[in-house]
């Protein structure tokens, strides 16, 4: 089903008009993009069939001298939607656990996630983080799982994949970066958190305390804001790299279709190649939630055993 809407999308183009066969060649940078990217209407279109749903629109709101649109986009949706599987998963497993399972051993969806949620707890956060790291394992939990969804999310027919926008890793990159600062703060006190920015060695003459001062706290600050940095693109990378290939695969049916009887092994190579990167996307999505959600809790670590 999500390859047929694949295969719609780069024929027929969209429902609002970005493209049709009877116009000519069919733009398939302008197909790609328009899919990929961030948009203000739902498409449900199969072989050519389908509807669209425009989202509401909403004025600007000036704040503070900055303008702030609060119209929702098609990303916005996939990321309410993703928030409520969170929610719809969790609560009745947490029910679940709360008063079926309080004198025996969970079993079946509540017993797979209790063994995910200890592994997460022992395996990432206690080990990353140390002493103190129960207050954080919420926090890792909900950031695996959340960005999971929103993964997987793209792989369903008609889904999109809200991590492949920047201003959603950005955003998540965003309170990971503040989360490890004030964790910081709150575990060294704010003497102990400006020696991570201002440090130099004691037992040092004065005059190499300020030399090594002037050369290492912009160092430091450019290292806290790598790394916020780095969770973002690579996030926004990973699943964005995965969702052109496939396209650009898809696209070569079209490009070669003149070619005789060649088009159908172009066809039916470019088909199966989609069919194992769309396999491959599906551990992407596991494996990127887990990398985003495992260098959080480094992060939160090396913070609060700082120097």
């Amino acid at each position: 089903m999500k390859l047929l809407s694949m295969l719609s999308l780069l024929q027929g183009g969209s429902l609002s008009g970005q493209a049709h066969p009877s116009e000519g060649p069919p733009d398939l940078q302008g197909m790609l993009m328009h899919h990929i990217l961030d948009g203000s209407e739902l498409e449900f279109e199969i072989l050519g069939r389908g509807f669209v749903i425009p989202l509401p629109h909403f004025p600007p709101v000036e704040i503070g001298g900055i303008t702030v649109d609060l119209s929702p986009t098609k990303h916005v949706v996939f990321m309410f939607l993703a928030a409520l599987l969170c929610l719809v998963v969790f609560i009745p497993i947490g029910r679940a656990m709360r008063d079926k399972y309080t004198d025996r051993a969970p079993s079946g969806l509540a017993n797979a996630m209790e063994a995910l949620i200890v592994y997460f707890r022992d395996e990432v956060v206690r080990r990353n983080i140390g002493h103190g790291a129960d207050a954080y394992t919420g926090y890792i939990l909900t950031l695996f799982f959340f960005i999971l969804f929103m993964n997987l999310l793209g792989l369903i027919p008609f889904g999109s994949t809200a991590t492949g926008n920047f201003m959603v890793t950005g955003a998540l990159a965003l309170v990971t970066f503040l989360v490890v600062e004030i964790s910081g703060m709150r575990a060294l006190g704010f003497k102990g958190y400006m020696r991570t920015i201002f440090y130099a060695p004691p037992g040092l003459h004065p005059v190499g305390q300020a030399a090594l001062l002037v050369i290492m706290t912009p160092v430091e600050v450019l290292g806290k804001l790598t790394k916020p940095f780095a969770l973002m693109i690579r996030l926004f990378a990973n699943m964005m790299a995965g969702h052109t290939l496939v396209f650009s695969l898809l696209g070569l049916i079209f490009m070669f279709a003149g070619i005789g009887t060649a088009k159908w092994l172009v066809a039916g190579a470019s088909v199966l190649m989609v069919l194992a990167i769309m396999l491959l996307e599906v551990f992407i999505a596991f494996l990127q939630a887990y990398i985003f959600a495992m260098l959080s809790a480094v992060f939160i670590g090396l913070i609060r055993h700082a120097h």
